[in-house]
């Protein structure tokens, strides 16, 4: 244990972990660099907005508002960040923040909102995560839990995200929805208002949020529970603390109510159409193709220019099988707004099913463009395959194979039905062994989701003269996905030697029919 801690400060002392805050100024320990944090920010920032949701672009000057005030707050702030801002087309009430200052605050939040003051409040709020490097402090913790990460820190140090191993892939979800610590989630408070005096709001909007979140977990709202709360957990102690905190400042300052209401027209008049949709859209996963469609329709009367009612009712004719008529919507919703993956995907989803195969590949390319989906490597891999591009199909059927979902695990098993007579070793894992009478054996796992049968594994050891011997063995019948079979070598009496140099792998199998 001793060494291990001598290791672990030593890693620390060569990446000059300890950093002074640039808000609190004071000094704490950051495996995070500040180059890394922008890197992050940089490249996490597209994808996890296209993911839920895409931006809401339906009203621009709505945007450009929340971006103003955003920017009069960061101009403000104790750290210069190229500070972004863009609001998301989501109804689900949140708001977070990524390492570099890049925000976003969902369409859902905005109209839960009074005022321009507590949209600042918001913004100032989420402007300290970023500000006082508290994502890349619950990064640095993740690493420092892991322990044997370090090495790859130190040998990365200064490369930039994508050479960063120990975060993995899809890091930009996890830091989003990562609950933050009491004392930051205190000095995220305290500092936004500090933010908003300095800004010229009315810290009483602060307070107002607080309060008004308070009620909302006390109501137990999904969608709160879903949204903000999960990361942002409220407390009648953060309503204090933000009363106490406003008797530090000057009163008055501007509270924008007038304005806010007036750049929120819009949303809030189109709020139930809005609402119709996501109603829609739990009637269509419900398997109610008539209600579905009903309120994608009083969704689309309220507000035409929004491309998601658009996407909703070609998904509804997809599901009936209507692929002509939901390309019609796809195309629809890519003019009203051409910058979000999931139209284009759907699009190329359903000229796939129809055999338009050279559209559906510039459709699920865009696509990807924008965010990388497994759906869309699924589709251009059956499409590889069906035009007997074999390689390019495998390529494919791997990158959606590293997906969890249901759709990864076809892919998984396309990707298995192609290569596995070619790459038999792959798929099938063989450990080898000596039993009680000192027989040796072998164990052959089939982990994938198909029957293998004529299954040929090659077995090699050393003598003590370290010549080499090798001999085939064929396992007997069909092994199922899941299971192990056990295989006779037929080699007894192996010294010691011959047992720990005894190696054995697939070399030939085939699919069941």
């Amino acid at each position: 244990m001793k060494q291990y801690w001598l290791v672990l400060l030593a890693c620390i002392a060569l990446l000059g972990g300890c950093t002074v805050n640039p808000v609190t100024g004071e000094q704490e320990l950051s495996l995070v660099s500040e180059a890394q944090e922008l890197s992050i920010g940089k490249q996490q920032y597209v994808p996890l907005r296209q993911a839920q949701g895409g931006d809401y672009v339906v009203d621009p000057q709505l945007t450009a508002y929340v971006s103003e005030v955003g920017q009069r707050l960061a101009a403000v702030s104790d750290r210069k960040l190229p500070y972004e801002f863009h609001v998301i087309n989501n109804s689900t009430p949140n708001a977070w923040a990524l390492p570099g200052g890049k925000i976003a605050i969902n369409r859902g939040l905005l109209t839960e909102l009074d005022s321009e003051a507590e949209l600042a409040a918001v913004l100032g709020h989420e402007i300290t995560h970023a500000a006082a490097k508290h994502t890349a402090q619950n990064m640095t913790r993740g690493m420092l839990l892991q322990g044997a990460v370090l090495a790859t820190v130190v040998g990365t140090r200064d490369s930039d995200y994508a050479q960063l191993a120990t975060l993995g892939a899809g890091v930009g979800a996890q830091l989003i929805t990562q609950k933050y610590g009491r004392d930051a989630e205190r000095e995220a408070d305290y500092y936004g208002m500090k933010y908003m005096s300095l800004a010229g709001y009315d810290l009483q909007g602060a307070v107002n949020l607080q309060t008004t979140f308070v009620r909302l977990s006390k109501d137990r709202r999904q969608d709160w529970l879903s949204g903000l709360f999960a990361s942002h957990p409220p407390s009648q102690e953060r309503v204090l603390n933000n009363r106490l905190t406003l008797k530090q400042y000057p009163a008055g300052g501007e509270d924008g109510r007038q304005t806010f209401k007036a750049k929120m027209a819009r949303l809030e008049k189109t709020k139930p159409a809005y609402a119709a949709y996501d109603k829609g859209r739990k009637a269509l996963t419900g398997g109610d193709l008539k209600l579905a469609r009903q309120l994608a329709l009083t969704a689309r009367k309220l507000e035409p220019r929004e491309g998601h009612f658009e996407a909703l009712l070609g998904d509804i004719e997809q599901e009936r099988g209507n692929h002509r008529t939901a390309l019609k919507h796809y195309g629809k919703a890519i003019r009203l707004y051409d910058g979000f993956f999931y139209y284009h995907l759907q699009q190329g989803i359903a000229n796939e099913q129809l055999g338009n195969r050279v559209q559906a590949k510039q459709d699920l390319g865009a696509s990807i463009k924008l965010l990388p989906t497994a759906n869309a490597y699924h589709v251009l891999g059956n499409i590889a395959r069906t035009e007997r591009r074999y390689q390019e199909a495998k390529q494919y059927y791997a990158r959606a194979a590293q997906d969890k979902t249901a759709t990864g695990k076809q892919a998984w098993a396309a990707l298995v039905e192609l290569d596995l007579p070619d790459n038999p070793g792959k798929y099938l894992k063989v450990q080898t062994g000596v039993d009680k009478r000192g027989r040796a054996f072998a164990r052959v796992s089939n982990n994938t989701p198909k029957a293998v049968t004529g299954i040929v594994v090659v077995v090699e050891y050393r003598d003590k003269q370290d010549n080499t011997y090798s001999r085939k063995v064929r396992l007997r019948g069909t092994l199922q996905p899941g299971k192990t079979a056990s295989i006779d070598l037929g080699l007894d009496k192996l010294d010691k030697k011959a047992r720990r140099s005894l190696r054995a792998g697939v070399i030939q199998a085939g699919l069941a029919k």
